[in-house]
């Protein structure tokens, strides 16, 4: 996959959605902005893998609720069967959807609500292709609110060993900053904290941020309230 950093470079996108409607309203909207170019679709969960492997998409938006192999399991498949799988954009009718937050859990970068306005839509996928910021992170922590039990006994992160750096930077990472802004914040060079988040990420065996993050709520590492 030639997922890249920078908003300017091509982001190859797959839409999967059981509505056709849908599809191709996306694929509108997506291949209207300069830079963006849907490069496949798929109807169904059980289709995405091959179509991804066809295709060789940066970005994959994909419908949470699908009749045959919903959006969860195809977010596994995806990313248990490929080598450098692609980023997952999940797109729901409801915020607060347990299959969203099951989504996150597998695998996802970050989800879009259908109703989301075209100008934002664009901008979730450029998010998610560039990989160093967190999509909407009050809507994920809302997320997290919504589903860790409230009875659930904070763990901490201890078994990570985590270095207080990179302890820093998970904080700063949960509240939605990017690789630039954290640097700014800790006064250090990008560089460096795209070293931290790259080794934090490998400690904690998350594929992005987003699931470094939903472990960080998780495990009380970071306060949800």
């Amino acid at each position: 996959m030639s997922t890249s950093g920078n908003s300017s470079a091509d982001i190859r996108v797959v839409v999967v959605d059981d509505e056709p409607l849908i599809r191709s309203g996306l694929r509108a909207i997506i291949d209207a902005e300069p830079g963006l170019h849907v490069v496949g679709e798929a109807g169904d969960g059980a289709e995405v893998l091959p179509v991804v492997r066809r295709t060789g998409p940066d970005v994959v938006l994909m419908d949470v609720r699908m009749p045959a192999v919903d959006g969860i399991q195809a977010t596994r498949l995806l990313l248990d069967g490929l080598e450098s799988p692609p980023r997952v954009l999940v797109v729901t009718t409801f915020e607060n959807d347990d299959y969203v937050y099951d989504a996150l859990r597998a695998g996802a970068s970050g989800f879009l609500l259908k109703r989301t306005p075209p100008d934002e839509i664009v901008a979730g996928i450029r998010t998610v292709a560039g990989s160093e910021s967190l999509l909407f992170p009050e809507a994920i922590r809302a997320l997290a609110l919504a589903h860790v039990s409230e009875q659930a006994q904070p763990t901490g992160l201890d078994q990570y060993q985590l270095t207080e750096r990179e302890q820093e930077v998970l904080r700063l990472m949960a509240r939605g900053l990017s690789n630039a802004e954290i640097a700014a914040e800790l006064v250090l060079g990008v560089q460096t904290i795209k070293t931290h988040v790259a080794n934090l990420l490998a400690k904690l065996g998350a594929r992005d941020r987003t699931q470094a993050v939903i472990l960080a709520y998780e495990s009380g590492f970071v306060p949800l309230r």
